[in-house]
């Protein structure tokens, strides 16, 4: 039977590989003897370990797990210390940030200062894992791409949780550490703006979510489909055209017009993706900021149309004649 690899996958399993030699002032690896999983050379590669940490990789998980701890206690709390109710209540359960207020003063720690405490750890953690993923790019000599994808998505966090905070003059404006309070919080804050779809950076946001996904799933699906010619080696292929990348532009110039390269494509991706967080958090830091209502700020720039006079407009009756003040 002819090889169809949407539905199966190879998996090549050989000798363990511990890795280059890491230069001088590197810590060692962690995991000295690496495993083989079955389970998971289905999803990528079989082999799990061995695992590099360092220093800011340690640091890192210290202070995200101080932060998770945190915000993990506080919920408990919330629930009188029942594990069971903690289980039951965990995606409505929430840690929120200071009322307004405080503006940008320290609150006591019921009162938000445990939100500020752990926002601080977090956000320690998040920039000490993007220096060790840096670090990490250059001393295997890579590009420094990786991270700094990643810094786009600190970028966004930094803009819910400080900059726009800041600029407001109240930690109360923050997101809440929470899974349905997050989602709460988020269409609160579109209808408490004008709805956050007439903003043209949530659009270009959008625009570069969807792009992505389906720029993704449409390279994807072409190294698949050319891979029995072996597509998969595309970093030869990008030097060196083989029957793979002809038979995938031909492809795509005959369906769509156009077709990207072996290399192109992931330029594309890399940019939608990172665009996505980039042009988001710009919308956010915006609102509130420089536009109060986006609809009204829409009709004004002639993206939206007003709303029709359905109804006659209504009449305060304190105006009408004959009524005493």
């Amino acid at each position: 039977m002819e090889y169809q690899n949407l539905f199966t996958t190879v998996q090549p399993v050989g000798p363990v590989h511990m890795g280059i030699p890491l230069p001088a002032g590197n810590s060692e690896r962690t995991g000295r003897v690496p495993l083989h999983i079955h389970l998971i050379g289905r999803l990528g590669n079989a082999q799990i370990g061995p695992i590099y940490l360092g220093g800011l990789g340690l640091a890192s998980l210290i202070f995200g797990m101080l932060s998770f701890n945190i915000i993990g206690f506080n919920m408990l709390a919330q629930v009188g210390w029942d594990p069971i109710q903690f289980v039951r209540q965990l995606f409505w359960l929430s840690l929120e940030p200071p009322p307004p207020g405080y503006g940008l003063s320290l609150p006591p720690l019921n009162q938000g200062g445990w939100w500020l405490i752990s926002g601080l750890f977090l956000t320690i953690s998040l920039l000490l894992w993007w220096a060790r993923m840096y670090r990490r790019a250059r001393e295997l000599g890579m590009g420094t791409h990786v991270p700094w994808a990643f810094a786009a998505a600190i970028w966004l966090f930094l803009v819910l949780g400080f900059f726009r905070p800041v600029l407001m003059g109240s930690w109360g404006e923050a997101v809440p550490f929470g899974i349905f309070p997050h989602l709460d919080w988020t269409a609160a804050f579109s209808l408490r703006y004008g709805n956050l779809f007439y903003n043209p950076f949530h659009a270009l946001s959008i625009a570069f979510l969807y792009g992505s996904a389906l720029l993704f799933a449409m390279h994807g699906a072409t190294i698949l489909a050319v891979s029995r010619f072996g597509g998969e080696r595309e970093i030869e292929q990008i030097t060196d055209r083989g029957t793979a990348s002809e038979r995938a532009a031909l492809f795509w110039r005959w369906t769509m017009g156009f077709n990207a390269t072996m290399e192109s494509i992931h330029r594309w991706a890399w940019w939608f993706a990172v665009l996505c967080p980039l042009t988001g958090g710009i919308g956010i830091l915006l609102t509130g900021t420089v536009v109060d209502n986006w609809y009204l700020w829409a009709v004004q720039h002639g993206v939206a149309p007003p709303y029709p006079q359905v109804f006659p407009g209504v009449v305060d009756p304190a105006l009408t004649l004959g009524v005493k003040p």
